[in-house]
């Protein structure tokens, strides 16, 4: 059963056409579109900002999801947004950043706060 978790009286909102794998972790203000899929071990944490997924996209096995909501001595929300047809591959950290349309993230990668990924960008495996 997959395991989908209710935060601070939040509830992930799934569309009825995206698949999440039993063993994925989706947790709080996590938002994913139609045809989207979030694969073995994934885990999504909404809990101090919004997650949002796009349409068509594939997160893979072991990807980390999250959010920040401090920021140079600030409070404030930092949402993670990864749009249309991107596919993050195996194993990323992917944390309180944009990632735009048609987006490849390789393998391994880790995109930190604040960094903006614009359309149609491949980013090699490993990559920081």
């Amino acid at each position: 059963m997959t395991d989908i978790r209710t935060y601070q009286g939040i509830t992930p909102t799934l569309h009825s056409d995206s698949y999440i794998d039993e063993s994925a972790v989706v947790i709080g203000r996590v938002n994913v579109g139609k045809t989207s899929s979030l694969w073995c071990n994934v885990v999504a944490r909404g809990d101090v900002s919004d997650i949002i997924i796009g349409e068509n996209t594939n997160i893979q096995d072991l990807t980390m999801l999250h959010v920040t909501h401090y920021n140079a001595g600030k409070s404030d929300e930092f949402p993670l947004t990864i749009g249309d047809n991107v596919t993050v591959g195996h194993s990323c950290c992917i944390h309180a950043c944009t990632i735009k349309n048609n987006v490849l993230v390789g393998m391994g990668s880790t995109i930190l706060d604040n960094c903006v990924i614009e359309p149609n960008v491949f980013i090699g495996d490993g990559s920081l």
